[in-house]
């Protein structure tokens, strides 16, 4: 069977690694490609990398007819996806991209984002889309939230260490770096090349970034009580990859062996031999991620190290990860691309 695949907000990163990633799905077929200031354009004026392939050219959501759709990937700005998947057909399958249902609570949304949520039916039924935690309600749902590709670096850290109570539930430290597309297409000011090359920096400094609320969420239902953590990101001068590096209280040994018995299962994440570090260098342009666990020269605390790609693993290849659950396909379908390197 062919799914028929939309996908909202194409003329992005998240929505190039989307049509890059589905070109390889035996079983996916994209019928429909909307952008808004770009509709009429073809994609390969676009995203001339793609150019080899037979896509439908880019239009707008209101052309698009959803009655041949499958399932819908909403590649659209933060408060801009709920309201259009508010009026969406209430029978399409939809993966979110952005951080608009990603917040269980109303109340935390509006304090993250700034604003009143425009679409709580459908919040009522969004699930978090971290694939590998919520696999069993993702198979059943009709609308998936993909997570933030930060939360979703710290969380694939430090979840299966909350879960296990093997650290200090108040003492940890997440040090993260991120590639500046997770900044998106959009023109920046602080994204020019002469501005941020040669150079990166701290941002969000001091507890005020938006993924912190998807730490403080996941993170407290594990514990069972609110847990807050320490988190500072940076960004790196590198076009894709994230590394996170995570401080915490326990035993190394207890450490690496809740985390490799959590993931021995799990086809795109790999803990490391014990002592190893990973490097984004090795996960480039793929849905995998790399734990590396070493134990600190201070006795009783432990260096946790992930990398994973944000366009990939972060974003886009979650996002498909969850719809061949959603759809009924093999879970690694058309995501077992190898890594590029060098």
């Amino acid at each position: 069977m062919t799914h028929k695949i939309a996908i909202l907000g194409a003329s992005g990163y998240t929505g190039a690694e989307l049509v890059r990633l589905i070109a390889t799905h035996p079983n996916m077929k994209i019928v429909a490609l909307s952008a808004d200031r770009k509709a009429g354009m073809k994609m390969s004026e676009v995203f001339p990398h793609l150019r080899h392939l037979d896509l439908p050219d880019l239009c707008t959501i209101d052309e698009i007819d959803f009655a041949g759709v499958d399932l819908c990937f909403c590649a659209l700005p933060h408060a801009t996806s709920q309201k259009v998947i508010r009026e969406l057909p209430k029978s399409l399958k939809i993966v979110d991209l952005s951080a608009d249902f990603r917040l269980r609570d109303p109340e935390e949304y509006a304090k993250w984002y700034g604003g009143q949520h425009d679409a709580l039916e459908c919040q009522d039924e969004a699930v978090y889309g971290l694939t590998e935690f919520y696999r069993d309600e993702i198979k059943q749902a009709r609308l998936v939230a993909g997570t933030g590709c930060n939360a979703a670096t710290g969380q694939y850290i430090l979840s299966p260490l909350f879960k296990a109570g093997v650290i200090d539930f108040d003492h940890v430290i997440l040090d993260l770096k991120c590639a500046v597309s997770g900044a998106g297409r959009s023109l920046k000011e602080n994204l020019l090349h002469a501005e941020l090359s040669e150079g990166y920096h701290a941002y969000a400094v001091g507890g005020t970034h938006r993924h912190l609320g998807e730490f403080d969420q996941e993170f407290s239902k594990i514990a069972g009580r609110e847990v807050r953590i320490q988190f500072t990101p940076h960004l790196v001068p590198a076009n894709r990859g994230i590394l996170g590096t995570a401080y915490v209280h326990g035993n190394a040994q207890e450490v690496y062996d809740t985390l490799a018995a959590t993931y021995e299962d799990e086809p795109f994440i790999e803990v490391l031999p014990f002592g190893e570090a990973p490097s984004t260098k090795h996960i480039r342009a793929s849905n995998f991620c790399h734990i590396g666990v070493v134990a600190d020269r201070i006795e009783g605390r432990v260096i946790v190290i992930a990398a994973l790609d944000n366009l990939t693993k972060g974003s886009s290849g979650q996002a498909l990860q969850n719809a061949n659950l959603m759809l009924g396909e093999e879970e690694t379908e058309g995501l077992m691309l190898a890594p590029v390197f060098p």
